[in-house]
């Protein structure tokens, strides 16, 4: 069995996808608009992407900035659109006002996936409790991973909650994979892959000339070659 650790890269285009399947990349993150944190792409971009890579894409979720739900039924009209244009992976993750996971709204969406994988993203780093989220999540239907910085602030200030977590894979609600990402640096790699961390995300580090500019296929392969290494 392979231990290559998986890469997932943030592509807003055909463009960006390109470069990070050309780096190493193992996964896509479909989004648009950074500035709100990143929402579902059209379907026009999804199809682009999807004739011009090979590798698997995850589809966001989301219809505005912030880790409310908003109207729920355009998140379902959008994930049935998106499954009818062949869509077959997601991200999706809401939080009420106390911060504790909607889950009226996470059911909803979940039922309209109809059994696919899916990533709940760093809501999880905003919840009131996050080992009270994962179990309310224990049982949900296509749930494979989480996204998470261990904290709202980044890695930086959330390493000692990536490594204690990274050792509870045995316990209820800790069974998804967790995918690190959120203020990643190289830097960070030896201690989390140390603690059986198998799973990382990169947004601006694929991207040198920052959020104007495409993803960097060289920018990419050095993260390929640090996990790999």
């Amino acid at each position: 069995m392979s231990n290559r650790a998986v890469l997932e890269v943030i592509a807003l285009d055909a463009e960006d996808a390109v470069a990070a399947q050309a780096g190493g990349a193992d996964r896509l993150e479909l989004v648009t608009d950074m500035a709100a944190d990143g929402l579902t792409p059209s379907l026009e971009t999804f199809a682009e992407i999807r004739a011009a890579v090979g590798i698997p894409l995850r589809v966001m979720l989301r219809v505005a900035d912030g880790f409310a739900a908003g109207d729920i039924d355009v998140l379902v009209e959008k994930a049935r659109a998106m499954r009818a244009a062949g869509a077959r992976e997601f991200v999706l993750g809401f939080l009420d006002p106390v911060g504790h996971v909607d889950l009226v709204a996470v059911e909803r969406i979940v039922a309209e996936l109809n059994g696919c994988p899916w990533t709940f993203h760093r809501a999880i780093d905003r919840a009131a409790d996050r080992d009270v989220l994962r179990k309310h999540l224990a049982d949900m239907p296509g749930l494979d991973t989480y996204l998470t910085a261990g904290s709202a602030s980044g890695v930086d200030a959330g390493m000692d909650v990536l490594l204690v977590e990274a050792g509870h894979s045995d316990l209820p609600g800790y069974e998804p994979q967790i995918m690190v990402g959120g203020g990643l640096r190289l830097e960070h790699l030896p201690r989390l892959r140390a603690a059986g961390v198998e799973a990382f995300h990169i947004g601006g580090a694929a991207r040198p000339r920052g959020w104007d500019g495409p993803v960097d296929a060289a920018a990419v392969r050095q993260w390929r070659a640090a996990l790999d290494g």
